[in-house]
């Protein structure tokens, strides 16, 4: 199955109304935020251009596999149809409109992404430097989700396996997501128990450096089944793989840790109707499609049936994360990903920004002989259009992002036009000492 790619319309192109700051969050209030370098005005032509984001109200009109998504019950909906507002048929006309079960979903998951940047610590004063600042049982409850209706189970660390010179220490584990589950009242609420794992975006200068990784390396994620025509990003596979082992107490990796907790919460409750929900940001979303693409080849959410525990990857401003033998053994899977991004933003254009999937074939029809080379996407994408002139550091930000699908408004006002591949590129060049990045700039390229 090909990509999908759906455009929010903008009916109403006319009308002239700019950013407020109820729309674009403050920057000390963002999330994940992108820090570009300035540039002269003169090197920059103005013109305007619409952005707009568009979402119904209603649900009146969308047709969907049955009649009960009519109902005026979100609730009700959502606990008897939550399997095609998490990728059943691909989100098949629950993206254009925007169905408001699906939208409400979207921002319940970017929240529990947006809890990992609350709770990280990073002051380095602190004893939890870089870690999350808060015990498990409370952690909800101090970033202002105690009515989530889940509860964290198991904190997750990354480390990789990268040694920067300039550096001191050598790289360990960093408090990089958790694992949550959802009570028993919310069960019913939802219509089935839900484990959501949720990841942050790049922080370390480590994990930077991971992130700069850009090659492709086959994921060998199944030993009795190799396939080496998967492959994905080197650095992405490095954060996901990489352990302790050199530290006779170290931890193990990401990867281990997570497919022991999930493996534990499938055991538990085994026999129930139950979702696998992993969400996020940037290079979190990465770590997120390998995470699902890993439990899925491994078969970890197959019980005695051949219907399997569902598999939803919810991605805010993901980059490429594998090639297309990577995306097609996904899609064998029935691993479903629905891709959140701002059309903007160049972090959701790399890797591969040369070589992606719009070079794979020649006229529709002939596959090149470097197509297994290429990056592609994975899933549904849907697309966002917002750009701040005062603030371009917005473009990849995901409080903007869950702010504007809060508030549906329609959007018009001028911006400068710039190449935000072009800045990133530059920012890469002249970043020679990377000790002397403040954390703030990190994000901005994963």
């Amino acid at each position: 199955m090909a990509s999908s790619t759906v455009f929010i319309p903008n009916p109403q192109t006319n009308s002239h109304v700019t950013f407020s700051e109820n729309i674009i969050p403050k920057s000390q209030h963002s999330f994940g935020q992108v820090s570009l370098p300035k540039k002269t005005e003169t090197s920059l032509a103005r013109h305007s251009v619409a952005a707009s984001y568009v979402a119904t109200k209603t649900a009146a009109t969308t047709t969907v596999s049955s009649r009960a998504l009519k109902s005026s019950s979100t609730t009700t909906s959502l606990s008897h149809f939550w399997r095609e507002v998490h990728g059943l048929n691909n989100w098949e006309n629950l993206v254009e409109p925007l169905h408001p079960l699906l939208r409400q979903e979207i921002i319940r998951y970017g929240e529990f992404v947006t809890a990992c940047y609350k709770a990280f610590d990073l002051d380095p004063n602190s004893k939890r430097y870089l870690n999350c600042k808060y015990g498990k049982k409370n952690m909800l409850n101090e970033v202002g989700m105690e009515n989530s209706g889940y509860k964290v189970t198991k904190y997750i660390y990354a480390t990789p396996d990268i040694y920067i010179p300039i550096q001191n220490g050598a790289p360990c584990g960093r408090w990089i997501g958790y694992v949550a589950v959802s009570d028993d009242e919310s069960v019913r609420r939802l219509g089935r128990r839900d484990i959501v794992i949720t990841f942050r975006g790049t922080v370390t200068n480590h994990e930077w450096i991971a992130n700069l990784m850009s090659s492709l390396t086959p994921a060998r994620l199944d030993p009795h089944d190799p396939r080496p025509d998967v492959k994905v990003e080197a650095g992405f596979l490095s954060l996901y793989t990489s352990d302790e082992s050199d530290s006779k107490f170290g931890l193990g990796s990401c990867r281990e840790q997570l497919l022991s907790e999930v493996s534990r919460l499938l055991t538990k409750y085994k026999g129930e109707e139950l979702s696998i929900s992993i969400a996020g940001h940037s290079m979190g979303s990465s770590l997120a499609l390998l995470l699902a693409y890993d439990i899925a080849e491994l078969g970890l959410n197959k019980e005695n049936s051949s219907r399997g525990k569902p598999i939803t990857v919810f991605s805010f401003g993901g980059p490429r994360v594998g090639n297309s033998g990577f995306k097609q053994r996904c899609e064998e899977l029935g691993v479903k990903v629905l891709r959140i991004v701002n059309v903007n933003d160049p972090i959701t254009k790399m890797p591969g920004v040369f070589l992606n999937e719009s070079f794979r074939v020649f006229g529709d029809r002939y596959e090149l002989p470097w197509s297994c080379s290429c990056y592609a996407h994975v899933g549904v994408e849907l697309v966002l259009d917002f750009f701040n002139m005062q603030n371009p550091s917005c473009v990849h930000d995901l409080g903007t992002y869950i702010s504007l699908l809060k508030c549906p408004k329609k959007l018009q006002f001028q911006r400068n036009t710039v190449d935000l591949l072009d800045r990133a590129r530059e920012m890469l060049i002249s970043a020679q000492n990377f000790n002397m990045l403040p954390w703030e700039m990190l994000p901005a390229l994963f």
